[in-house]
């Protein structure tokens, strides 16, 4: 299990597009993915959980990868947020 604190940068949060491109990428891997945010865990692959979290801009969240990709997936999650989510 692999974990990393990141900052949403998305100047709207994770409302809908931004949430679904988190979703769309993390289920390119194996792993578990999952963040946390103020004591909650979301699914990264699922937008309705990503949507019920809530999260802003701003806001720091816990990363949390757990499998066989979970390095890789974990680099490339952050980095995808780093940018902010928007393709």
């Amino acid at each position: 299990m692999v974990s990393q604190k990141v900052t949403i940068k998305n100047p709207t949060g994770l409302h809908l597009r931004p949430a679904g491109i988190l979703c769309q990428e993390a289920m390119n891997f194996k792993s578990l993915i999952t963040f946390q945010y103020r004591g909650n865990t979301a699914n990264a692959k699922s937008v309705l959980s990503v949507l019920g979290a809530c999260i802003k801009s701003g806001d720091e969240i816990e990363l949390v990868c757990e499998g066989e990709d979970e390095e890789e997936a974990l680099r490339f999650l952050v980095q995808l947020i780093d940018e902010g989510l928007d393709k």
